[in-house]
């Protein structure tokens, strides 16, 4: 059983690397208006990297942990979209979640727990924007065009003076 968390674990982070390359995904949580938007990720073109945690930074709890992180042009750095981690079995012992066979053999074992975020809905949303701001106003991605009326640019306004 304790291999397995391993096995879920890379599945994870690949869903996670899946959502922001080719799958076609709704965002339940996002809204424009009252519209629900179905974002596509191959069509937003966000650009990321995966990167590995390393063991030091690492808190008590993470056995190994993998980020997904966006590019945020105006600080040309790239942040946090997605954490994945494999927590093992530190959470459960604390909790005492255990699982295994009744009657003679009575061999427990504490489940493993994993943790994931498939995407951080604001910081993905700051993504975009920034990504696809231009000098005078925002391009609408083309997969959310038709959520958005067919609008293609929402142009700068100056502030009242």
């Amino acid at each position: 059983m304790g291999n397995d968390s391993w096995d879920l674990h890379a599945e994870m982070i690949k869903n996670s690397e899946e959502f922001y390359q080719q799958i076609d995904l709704i965002f339940s949580s996002i809204f424009l208006g009252n519209l629900k938007i179905a974002l596509s990720s191959s069509q937003l073109k966000l650009p990321y990297q995966t990167v590995a945690i390393i063991s030091g930074a690492l808190n008590d709890a993470a056995a190994k942990k993998y980020d997904l992180e966006g590019w945020f042009p105006t600080s040309s750095t790239y942040r946090d979209l997605v954490s994945c981690s494999n927590c093992i079995d530190y959470q459960s012992r604390k909790l005492e979640n255990q699982f295994g066979h009744k009657g003679e053999e009575k061999v427990k074992q504490y489940v493993h727990l994993l943790n994931s975020t498939l995407t951080a809905t604001e910081r993905t949303m700051c993504c975009i924007l920034e990504n696809y701001q231009r000098e005078d106003g925002v391009e609408i991605p083309e997969v959310l065009r038709p959520s958005m009326g067919g609008t293609t640019f929402i142009p700068f306004q100056a502030a009242p003076a």
